[in-house]
């Protein structure tokens, strides 16, 4: 969550290496990671954003190909402004700060839906 301009809101990253898909800033834990030092760290690549973590908000579970996979994200606080050059211009096309509300109209993944919706208290609507 934000602090000032985009407090309430939540950053979502447009992926440029995924045709353009709108998704909750995520990655992979490197071997020395646990779970929430890899959070912090992929937040910070993919978002420029230095931020602590406030809480769980859930995990998601998907299938790849047929690897079951399971992704864990943490409610999070800024510390500081962004990096102006820390978003990795390969992977990700921009950040953009919204409210969870509009989160669920933008996101491409029904799970990514699902998982704002419970942690926000919104309802969903499933759509094609």
């Amino acid at each position: 969550m934000g602090d000032g301009a985009t407090a309430g809101k939540i950053a979502l990253v447009r992926r440029r290496r995924y045709g353009g898909e709108v998704g909750l800033p995520k990655g992979k834990a490197r071997r020395d990671e646990d779970l929430r030092t890899a959070a912090l760290r992929e937040v910070k690549e993919e978002t420029g954003y230095d931020a602590e973590i406030v809480g769980h908000a859930g995990t998601t579970r998907y299938v790849v190909g047929s690897r079951p996979k399971a992704v864990s994200y943490f409610r999070m606080r800024l510390r500081g402004p962004a990096a102006p050059t820390a978003v990795d211009p390969e992977e990700i096309d921009r950040v953009e700060w919204v409210t969870p509300r509009e989160a669920l109209a933008l996101l491409t993944h029904a799970e990514d839906r699902r998982l704002v919706a419970g942690v926000f208290g919104l309802p969903t609507e499933e759509r094609a």
